[in-house]
């Protein structure tokens, strides 16, 4: 073989390999296993990251940090309410019903996006989600799901939360919590922040995971503050943020809200929440004081 041909032939078998491995692992996810965990990647995240990456042997630049952070001090460090066993009863009949009551909707995917691994500057960034956001929908629950399953071409249309939390206490997934959604804008918490674009500075939605629950009618307004959220409401956002906090691993202390992680100042949801509600819940299931 001459000398100038095998550089070739070794390119196009180590293309050839790479494209066999390739299929393997993209059969693998496709048929295998139907896990949705944050921890292993998929071939196309991968191929995500390399086509991300700066060139061979650019140094990767850091990333720009917040603006100072607004000290997130949580209302549930407030008080240790005492566990209430007849609620705690309640609720864990709630808890194991909760997957077979879930409803499932058919989300739009121009509504959310995978976690990234790395950021707009090359730079790894972990995943896992580490806070939750409570939101509002502000009007009814059919129209957020409907806003949620309809196409959004357009960046600054595109909305989602993992959850939504009916009046009478449906349960409906957006999301599974694996999917990035686009729940906060320019947005951080205690100081961090993800940039994945760099022309629109950074988000906390790459380890937030999002839950609003579906406002009173009282409250499809720019008031300050509506009649609140009904017991139903509580019990069922206690139990699906007692799944998250243990599979997770999230403290009660890094539960937190739209209106405390947007920067630009311009959200004020949830209105007119009780803390009291829902840390009562969370002492109630062990996992808050």
């Amino acid at each position: 073989m001459r000398a100038e041909v095998r550089p070739l032939v070794l390119s196009v078998v180590a293309a050839g390999v790479l494209s066999v491995g390739g299929l393997a692992w993209l059969a693998r996810d496709v048929f295998g296993s139907q896990a949705t965990a944050v921890s292993r990647p998929s071939l196309l995240e991968l191929l995500e990251e390399v086509r991300q990456a700066p060139p061979s042997g650019a140094p990767r630049r850091p990333a720009p940090m917040p603006p100072a952070p607004l000290a997130w001090s949580s209302p549930l460090e407030r008080a240790c309410p005492a566990a209430d066993w007849g609620l705690r009863r309640r609720l864990m009949a709630l808890l194991q019903t909760l997957p077979r009551e879930t409803r499932r909707i058919p989300t739009d995917p121009s509504n959310f996006g995978e976690r990234f691994r790395q950021d707009a500057f090359g730079n790894r960034v972990d995943p896992t989600p580490r806070v939750v956001v409570l939101h509002e929908t502000v009007f009814g629950l059919d129209s957020a799901i409907n806003t949620f399953i309809t196409p959004h071409p357009r960046d600054e249309d595109q909305v989602s939360y993992h959850t939504l939390i009916g009046q009478k206490g449906e349960v409906v997934q957006v999301l599974d919590p694996a999917k990035r959604a686009f729940g906060a804008g320019n947005s951080a918490f205690n100081g961090l922040w993800v940039v994945t674009n760099p022309k629109v500075g950074g988000s906390i939605n790459n380890f937030a995971l999002h839950l609003s629950l579906e406002t009173p009618l009282d409250g499809e307004n720019e008031a300050p503050s509506h009649s609140g959220y009904t017991t139903q409401q509580y019990d069922a956002m206690a139990v699906v943020l007692a799944d998250w906090m243990r599979r997770y691993r999230i403290s009660a202390s890094h539960i937190t809200t739209h209106r405390h992680v947007d920067l630009g100042s311009e959200r004020a949801d949830p209105r007119s929440f009780d803390w009291t509600q829902l840390g009562s819940r969370l002492a109630a299931l062990g996992l808050h004081c």
